[in-house]
């Protein structure tokens, strides 16, 4: 009898994680690799966010915080979410967590039971359904394709609600297609809710920051305030301050649900680390002007990132609203062959090949729900970009 819990079986382990390590490995052993995998930006923390990290530190903030956070860290939460949102939050109904993805980890926890269902839209970021299963919860899958820019219908939405159905997870903008829904698509997916009040509502705006082309950001809760008291807004500071290693995110909404989670955090990690706690107030209540350059150069990057994948044979490459990922469709690129005979006969074998052949490392597109596509991240110095596109066009070039 093994001794490795049942409960894994229907887990896998991060494919994103599993991509930057293997491009690692072969670029340790000599391979001339580039890894596109990385859901991080390659820019560094801000000075004034690393400075208050070290004056922390001087000042022996090195001690337990309070589970849910320090009472400094929750204000600037509550302050960020009035001034950026329009939210009204008050500390006890925040809870902070190491990363984003923890948040969601004890939210799932806390909050499913054997047999409840979460609907995730796909393309979904890869953990939404594993953590669901973990939690003892039913993922239910809406896939919306390209031709859809990559985002549900209410229709599609008011289809996939059952009695069952405790939580629908909304990403925007989205890991892995950066599609972000506007305001407007955001009122219509709500008007449906709000029809269905044994439902909670998961809004993941981890990228809220990273808007493009005059692009405004919105938020279920900010757009149908009737539905404020069941839902958890989930935010944090590792994409638009790049402090993705600093492991800080966090959850807000009611207190009922931020006091399940809290317990359950409590019995795991206690708290977030005090350091980081002490650098994503410093963050949250200071300048922000580093940004608008920062973005300037996603925006940069993504226009010659979905230029040269469009003028790839085979490939064919929306234009998102955010984040920093494009998510090309090889469907073109099926059933033809590689030079040595290898048929392409999935995303992942598109994949696997694109980095036997070029040292190209992305992820293929049935780690995140919808297939035949691959997760491309531009976060990465622009000349390396250049190179890796050039590199993907040639491999599909190379296609028979």
């Amino acid at each position: 009898m093994s001794i490795i819990a049942e409960r894994l079986s229907a887990i896998q382990p991060s494919p994103t994680i599993a991509v930057t390590t293997k491009a690692a490995e072969l670029r340790a052993a000599g391979r001339d690799v580039i890894g596109l995998g990385a859901g991080e930006p390659d820019f560094d923390t801000p000075e004034h966010v690393k400075e208050a990290a070290r004056q922390a530190i001087a000042a022996g903030k090195t001690k337990y915080t309070p589970v849910a956070g320090t009472p400094e860290l929750r204000q600037a939460i509550c302050d960020k979410h009035r001034r950026d949102n329009g939210l009204q939050y008050t500390p006890d109904m925040i809870s902070v967590g190491c990363g984003g993805k923890q948040t969601i980890y004890n939210l799932m926890m806390a909050t499913l039971n054997p047999g409840d269902e979460v609907v995730i839209p796909a393309p979904y970021w890869v953990s939404y359904p594993d953590i669901t299963l973990l939690a003892g919860g039913t993922p239910v899958v809406i896939a919306a394709g390209q031709e859809a820019g990559f985002k549900i219908s209410p229709e599609e939405l008011d289809k996939a609600i059952t009695a069952k159905t405790k939580w629908v997870v909304l990403n925007s903008p989205n890991n892995p297609t950066g599609a972000a829904y506007s305001a407007d698509e955001l009122a219509a997916l709500g008007a449906v809710l709000e029809r269905h009040p044994h439902v909670w509502v998961m809004s993941d705006d981890m990228y809220e920051h990273l808007v493009y082309d005059g692009f405004t950001f919105a938020t279920i809760a900010q757009v149908t305030p009737s539905l404020f008291e069941r839902t958890l807004t989930l935010n944090g500071v590792s994409k638009a301050w790049a402090m993705t290693g600093w492991r800080l995110g966090w959850a807000a909404g009611p207190v009922d649900v931020i006091k399940a989670m809290n317990k359950v955090q409590s019995q795991s990690t206690t708290h977030a680390c005090s350091i980081s706690q002490a650098a994503a107030v410093a963050a949250l209540n200071g300048p922000m002007d580093f940004l608008a350059e920062r973005n300037a150069t996603f925006v940069q990057r993504r226009d010659m990132a979905v230029e040269m994948l469009n003028a790839a044979p085979g490939l064919s490459c929306h234009k998102p609203e955010g984040a920093f990922y494009v998510y090309p469709s090889c469907a073109g690129a099926i059933g033809r062959k590689t030079p040595a005979g290898k048929v392409i006969d999935s995303d992942t074998t598109f994949v696997a090949e694109l980095l036997e052949a070029e040292g190209v490392a992305a992820v293929p597109g049935s780690a995140f729900g919808l297939a035949p596509y691959f997760r491309v991240s531009y976060a990465t110095a622009t000349e390396t970009l250049k190179e890796a596109m050039s590199r993907i066009q040639r491999f599909a070039a190379s296609l028979g």
